[in-house]
């Protein structure tokens, strides 16, 4: 008979269940290290846990646009939305896509529900328009404006970084530019000035009769006294700068020209749309070595540029500047050079990062997206802590009804079991702790279901592994023999049964908005861990605990009691009993 070959090891032979225990608990530490570095010790809970508002909303294109709904225009819509409700005095809300056209929104308690909807469902206006004054984010005390556009008896209007911008045509020429930023876009439209007028009929009176002095305008004077005392510091006076004002009436906004630093705008009319613009895009100019971002008008649009820009090349800052305004701030106010039409370019000190981001708002604000409302759910934070403390006691009751089925019916195999139990809800909480942070996973009601279903798919992996090596047993084999010959096909069945499991939980996720996704990857990822548990803590614990005497002899409480397992006489020694009986009689 030949000898087998080195290096193999025969069917059923030992494994070494030390390298898989290091494996995972260096896994262990590195992740539970990990937890503990962030800082976020706590899995971040769902809005039905913490209390608030949680808005579906889908977009949709209009007929011949449907393009528009891609991957960078849900980005940017995502963007806009947290700024809106961050302008409502929000801390710590979450925008975030789910699938290829619904996005997200939960909002924490102490938001009203019907001001959110208006916020985060209507459609991002975008505008260019002429700037008329600048002044630093402080209110002033003293006039703001006066009829040349400039703040009167007040400090010199700041240069704002956004200022600092130019705007050129598209062209290989190198252009002039003195900005520490190059954010946002406004319009530069011809309004008239919103200061007094001299006169109404503009004639003087006759000799020796004094000269009437002209009534100011009581809308002018009213956008007057806004601008002086608007305070961009503020987030809700932010917010609520340019509110209910029409496209075609001047306005104040603020706009951010360094991180933290912001100045305060005030605006002519509108005469371009965002609608206006037919294509921007954040490109780098090989030629200057610099990030620039160009834009293509529509013909309408080309026309409507080329008219403000030839009146704003000529006046002298800031009057010769346009703000782009989106949702009533401005995130860029560039100077203009030159009259230009159907193409421009911006330049200043864009990276890629801003260039690209400047880009998208500007081409988002040209795209007819719109979102409709899929779903508005209010949870106050009693009844979610309510829902918490329920669901954690029905997982507490299901958990401890299987320790005690495993205990009773399985005794000394109950004690795997249940480390397997303790290994795997620990990298359970580990990861969802991560997580959050990470991708802006939550725990909500349905994830927190989800766990308590992976309870009963990984005690069935324990079930499957000690069934198979019982029935080794009772076919006469001594138990280290037993666990081995018993894992393969243990291991087939484990993996089969989880795959279905996570298959389930997988479409499940990809069909499925909202909260219910919450199950599905909770399911999905405690299959994962059950596989990962099964393999590298389960088998080799079973392999090391089958070489002592209270399991390796079958000791009556171990679970692995031949005699109670009805097993039959040893094979190997039945094969050995009736050989030479063979030999003799033949």
């Amino acid at each position: 008979m030949a000898a087998p070959k080195k290096g193999r090891r025969p069917a059923g032979g030992q494994s070494r269940p030390g390298r898989a225990l290091a494996l995972i608990l260096i896994a262990m530490v590195a992740l539970t290290g990990g937890m503990f570095w962030s800082g976020h010790t706590t899995p971040r809970l769902g809005i039905d846990l913490a209390g608030g508002t949680s808005i579906t909303l889908k977009a949709k294109a209009e007929p011949g646009q449907e393009s528009a709904v891609n991957e960078t225009n849900m980005n940017t819509a995502v963007g806009i939305i947290e700024r809106r409700v961050n302008g409502l005095g929000v801390s710590e809300a979450e925008v975030q896509t789910q699938g290829a056209e619904n996005i997200i929104v939960n909002i924490p308690r102490g938001t009203n529900e019907k001001q959110a909807r208006e916020q985060v469902g209507t459609t991002a206006q975008l505008y260019f328009r002429p700037v008329l004054a600048v002044a630093p984010a402080a209110p002033q005390t003293a006039p703001s404006a006066t009829p040349s556009g400039k703040p009167s008896g007040s400090p010199k209007p700041t240069a704002s970084a956004s200022s600092g911008a130019t705007v050129g045509e598209k062209s290989p020429t190198p252009t002039a530019t003195a900005s520490t930023q190059g954010r946002a876009l406004t319009e530069a439209l011809k309004a008239p000035s919103p200061t007094p007028t001299a006169s109404s009929s503009g004639k003087p009176k006759a000799t020796g009769t004094p000269q009437a002095t002209p009534k100011p305008d009581p809308a002018t004077a009213a956008l007057e006294q806004k601008f002086t005392a608007l305070n961009c510091l503020d987030p809700k006076a932010r917010a609520a700068a340019g509110q209910g004002v029409k496209s075609s009436e001047p306005t104040v906004a603020c706009g951010e020209d360094d991180p933290g630093v912001w100045s305060k705008y005030l605006l002519g009319p509108a005469e371009v749309s965002g609608k206006d613009v037919d294509d921007a895009k954040g490109v780098f100019d090989q030629q200057r070595g610099m990030w620039i971002v160009t834009m293509d008008f529509t013909d309408s649009g080309s026309k409507k540029f080329q008219s403000i820009t030839s009146k704003l090349s000529q006046q002298t800052d800031p009057q010769n500047r346009f703000a782009i305004v989106l949702d009533g701030d401005v995130v860029s106010a560039p100077s203009v050079r030159q009259t230009l039409s159907a193409s421009a370019e911006i330049s200043g000190s864009f990276n890629q990062q801003t260039a690209q981001d400047l880009g998208n708002i500007l081409s988002y604000g040209a795209l007819p997206l719109t979102f409709q409302t899929q779903s508005v759910d209010t949870v106050t934070a009693a009844l979610g802590g309510d829902q918490l403390q329920a669901g954690l006691l029905a997982g507490a009751i299901g958990l401890g009804l299987v320790i005690i089925y495993l205990v009773a019916y399985y005794r000394g195999l109950s004690l795997i079991a249940i480390l397997s139990l303790g290994v795997s809800a620990l990298l359970t909480y580990v990861l969802m702790a991560l997580l959050g942070p990470a991708i802006g996973f939550a725990l909500n009601l349905p994830a927190v279901c989800g766990a308590i279903v992976a309870i009963g798919i990984t005690a069935d992996s324990f079930i499957v592994y000690f069934e198979r090596i019982r029935d080794e047993l009772r076919e006469g084999r001594t138990l280290r023999p037993a666990v081995e010959r018993a894992w393969p096909r243990a291991r087939r069945t484990i993996l089969v049964s989880d795959f279905v499991s996570f298959l389930a939980a997988a479409v499940l996720f990809i069909v499925t908005v909202g909260k219910v996704q919450g199950f599905a990857f909770t399911l999905g990822l405690t299959t994962l861990l059950d596989i990962v548990v099964v393999f590298l803590f389960t088998k080799p614990v079973m392999t090391l605990l089958a070489r002592t005497k209270f399991f390796g002899n079958g000791h009556k409480w171990s679970g692995l009691d031949p005699k109670r397992l009805g097993a039959k006489p040893p094979l190997r020694r039945a094969r050995r009993t009736h050989a030479p009986v063979d030999t003799k009689e033949a």
